[in-house]
C-alpha cells in the first residue's frame, strides 16, 4: 500500500515537471537594423493649413522575448518630421523637417509560427531634437511685403518660430508582420503610428499657439538577427 502511494506521488510529481517542461518557452534576443519612411504633420491650435511631410527613418533594433507571445523591443532610431504648408492657389511653398533621434521601448505581443508571425508594439517614446532645415520659395521674415501673400485667416507665425523644445515624448503604436528566413535571420514589415504629447515649438497662452503637436505614421522593413 505504501509503495503504491509512493509510485503515485511520483507520478504526480513527474506530471507536474513534464506540464512544467511543456509549458515553459526559452528566451531569446535578436538585435537588428530597420529603414524606411515616415509621413508626418503637425497638430497646431490654432490651425495651419497644411500637408503631409515625407522623410526618412533607419535605425537599430534590440528585441528580448521571455514569454510565448510577449517581449520587449527597444530602439535607435533617426527620424524626419515636419510639415509643409498649404497655399491653396497661391504660387508659395514652405517645408519645414524637423530632426529627431527617437528612443522608442515598447512591448512586443506576438501570435503564429515558426515561419511568420504577426506583432504587435506598443509604448513610450522619447526624442532628442538634433537639427532642422526649412525651404521655401519667398523670405519667411519678410513675407507681409508681398502683396499677394495669404495672411488673411490664418496663422504665418509658425515660418520662422524655432524648435524650443529639445525633448520630444508620445506613445507609438504599431502593427506588422515577420517571416524567418531560418531560425537564426528573419524579416519585418511595420507600420507604427506615432504622436507625440510635447509641442514642438514653443507653445502657451502667451504664445502664437496653444499647442504643436507632432504626428508621424512610418513604414519600415526590418532584418532580426538572433544572437541567444
Amino acid at each position: 500500500m505504501k509503495n503504491c502511494r509512493f509510485a503515485i506521488f511520483v507520478l504526480f510529481i513527474l506530471l507536474g515537471l513534464s506540464l512544467k517542461a511543456q509549458i515553459h518557452y526559452e528566451s531569446n534576443i535578436s538585435v537588428g537594423a530597420k529603414g524606411g519612411v515616415s509621413i508626418s504633420r503637425t497638430f497646431f491650435n490654432p490651425n495651419v493649413p497644411q500637408g503631409m511631410k515625407i522623410g526618412g527613418v533607419a535605425g537599430f533594433t534590440f528585441r528580448y522575448i521571455e514569454e510565448k507571445y510577449f517581449g520587449l523591443v527597444a530602439e535607435l532610431n533617426f527620424e524626419q518630421r515636419g510639415w509643409t504648408e498649404n497655399f491653396e492657389d497661391a504660387p508659395y511653398s514652405y517645408s519645414r523637417t524637423i530632426n529627431y533621434l527617437q528612443l522608442p521601448v515598447l512591448a512586443h505581443i506576438y501570435f503564429g509560427n515558426e515561419k511568420a508571425r504577426f506583432f504587435v508594439n506598443l509604448g513610450p517614446e522619447i526624442g532628442l531634437f538634433i537639427g532642422e532645415s526649412t525651404s521655401a520659395n519667398f523670405d519667411i521674415h519678410d513675407y507681409e511685403s508681398l502683396p499677394d501673400f495669404p495672411v488673411r485667416n490664418r496663422n504665418n507665425t509658425q515660418f520662422a518660430l524655432p524648435v524650443e523644445q529639445t525633448i520630444d515624448y508620445g506613445i507609438s503604436a504599431g502593427l506588422g508582420a515577420e517571416v524567418f528566413v531560418n531560425k537564426k535571420n528573419s524579416l519585418t514589415l511595420e507600420g507604427r503610428f506615432y504622436y507625440g504629447l510635447g509641442n514642438q515649438l514653443k507653445s502657451g497662452r502667451t504664445e502664437p499657439f496653444n499647442a504643436s503637436n507632432s504626428m508621424s505614421i512610418m513604414v519600415t522593413l526590418g532584418y532580426w538577427f538572433r544572437v541567444k
